[in-house]
């Protein structure tokens, strides 16, 4: 083994961990276990002393304390407001996704984009958009990127909106469960979600096959 080269693992700590307890879901945030965060109570009584100072060095002490001081606070401040954000954030997408959390399914996920929790949360969508990225939820099946939650989605004929993880659902049971003496083309895998209720383009099947990683028909032709 070549000493000079060291294999990088990349691990994963999820900011968010899942529970289903009775049918309740409740979730965690054990990167904010952290203890409360206080001022010292001496520079509290330091900057006191030196305010009423007539002394020049003093006031100037007190002046730097005093500074030094409400940066404190004001990074303690910022630290809890992070984790309201992060906290309504993350309980606007459970209860979004609720279908989704109590079992796993994919094709319960709906279509979801950051306007719908900004509006949720009354939280701008720059500041949802920074919130889940690069963040992650540790569940009962699996640990998944908060970006997973958020799809575009696509309209039935009866104008019921749907995931396109659902679509995507859809067409792999079609190829898998195809002829593959005569397999489907992307014109009649159109013709199958059609037949679904499922309005959508040819080249939207496309994309989503190569998405998938599914060959066109001709390449999927077995003799």
């Amino acid at each position: 083994v070549d000493d000079s080269y060291v294999e990088q693992v990349q691990q994963i700590v999820p900011d968010f961990i899942l529970e289903n307890k009775d049918g309740e879901l409740i979730f965690s945030q054990p990167k904010f276990s952290l203890p409360e965060l206080r001022v010292n109570k001496r520079y509290s009584e330091l900057l006191s002393k030196t305010s009423a100072s007539k002394s020049r060095s003093e006031r100037e002490a007190s002046s730097f304390v005093k500074q030094k001081l409400d940066s404190a606070k004001w990074f303690i401040e910022a630290i809890k407001q992070r984790h309201n954000t992060l906290q309504s954030t993350m309980q606007a997408i459970l209860e979004f996704q609720k279908e989704f959390f109590t079992d796993g399914e994919e094709t319960k996920l709906k279509p979801m984009v950051l306007k719908d929790i900004a509006e949720m949360t009354k939280l701008d969508i720059s500041t949802i958009s920074r919130v889940v990225n690069c963040k992650y939820i540790q569940t009962p099946f699996g640990i998944y990127p908060l970006k997973y939650f958020f799809s575009e989605g696509l309209m039935t004929e009866s104008g019921e909106e749907v995931s396109t993880r659902e679509i995507k659902l859809i067409l792999q049971e079609s190829v898998d469960a195809e002829d593959k003496s005569k397999p489907l083309t992307d014109e009649e895998l159109v013709e199958v979600l059609h037949a679904k209720g499922y309005n959508v383009a040819r080249r939207t099947v496309a994309k989503y096959r190569d998405q998938l990683n599914i060959p066109i028909a001709r390449l999927r032709k077995e003799l």
